[in-house]
């Protein structure tokens, strides 16, 4: 809303002052009495020209990105500060001789503003430009001591990582962009029932993670990359930016992330991985409550949620029996067991 209001000033402004100008240059031209007739038509003229000339700076501003933008400005301001410390000595010098000639202090003056321009452009051609990566390199140094993980939103929903930051197995600083926050907010105003509890599991496992005993730092940064569109795009971007670890359970961010270099802690192979582990022959007990997709085939879970197949089990469908492990199925959306029937328990 304020650049808005700052272009129509602009506009505003130049449109006068092309008015003003118009009025001034014909009085110039003409004398002290000008008809006014003439005078009201040449300044309709200025007024035009002026907001042309507004028009089409604001046109030529709006091709400058940001990516320009950061590389000329560096150039610019060092351009323009040689060249005005360049023309203060070449003054503070004619300050000890008054009485010079006026070509030689127009000359001392070209002379100071000429060496001290050059140094200046020839700076900003080939050394301001590095300016950004300088920064940016000390930037990730600093932060390169901090252990940064930015926060998916499917972690946030999934709930899990409040009990994982309690245990201590994840330490140093959350990071939260906003716009994730954003997306979060929208899940939790959905009209669907299941979505919008959902976000509202989310935005409670947040406050829980905010806690003062909590033992990990949540910090909310307003980092939000206007050139990159898709929120997953975004935090691969972010975590370039902060050299930080994503925490997500999205299966296509943990495989684009991966691909872009970028580590990945992902909660759904942290709970593979404490899984116990089953061998072939080894014998467990199961409660089977469904039938499976092959015939004679019965289906129950353990307390972690692995799925258990039983072959020949379909007919004690509601009892609990005991099985021997033939064989185990390790995928990425978790893992299998399949076994065949022992001996009835209940």
């Amino acid at each position: 809303m304020a650049v808005k209001a700052i272009r129509i000033i602009f506009v505003l402004g130049c449109i006068i002052m092309g008015a003003i100008w118009a009025s001034y240059l014909i009085e110039e031209r003409l004398g002290d009495s000008p008809e006014t007739k003439t005078v009201l038509v040449w300044m309709l003229v200025g007024s035009c020209l002026g907001g042309g000339i507004s028009l089409f700076v604001l046109a030529l501003l709006h091709f400058v990105t940001q990516e320009i933008y950061e590389k000329i400005a560096p150039a610019l301001f060092s351009i323009v500060l040689a060249i005005v410390i360049g023309y203060g000595i070449g003054t503070y010098i004619l300050h000890w001789y008054p009485d010079a000639d006026p070509t030689m202090q127009l000359f001392v003056v070209v002379s100071m503003v000429l060496i001290f321009g050059f140094s200046g452009i020839m700076l900003g051609l080939t050394r301001a430009s590095n300016w950004n990566t300088l920064i940016s390199a000390v930037e990730k140094h600093s932060v390169e001591k901090e252990d940064l993980k930015l926060v998916d939103t499917s972690v946030i929903i999934d709930g899990r990582i409040a009990d994982i930051c309690e245990s201590g197995f994840i330490t140093g600083k959350l990071l939260i962009p906003r716009f994730i926050l954003a997306e979060l907010q929208n899940i939790a105003d959905s009209a669907d029932v299941l979505r919008r509890a959902k976000g509202r599991r989310g935005l409670d496992i947040l406050k829980a993670l905010q806690r003062e005993d909590s033992k990990v730092v949540v910090d909310i940064i307003n980092d939000d990359p206007e050139e990159v569109h898709e929120v997953d795009s975004k935090l691969v971007y972010l975590a370039k930016k902060f050299n930080a670890k994503v925490l997500t359970n999205d299966f296509n961010l943990n495989k684009v992330a991966q691909i872009e270099g970028i580590v990945v802690l992902n909660i759904n192979d942290l709970a593979n991985a404490l899984k116990p582990a089953v061998l072939p022959d080894e014998r467990m007990e199961v409660k089977l409550i469904k039938d499976g997709k092959e015939p004679n085939q019965g289906i129950g879970y353990l307390d972690d949620g692995t799925m258990i197949v039983v072959d020949g089990g379909r007919e004690f469908m509601g009892h609990k029996v005991e099985v021997i492990v033939t064989s185990v199925l390790q995928t990425a959306a978790g893992r299998m067991i399949f076994t065949k029937f022992n001996s009835l328990l209940s």
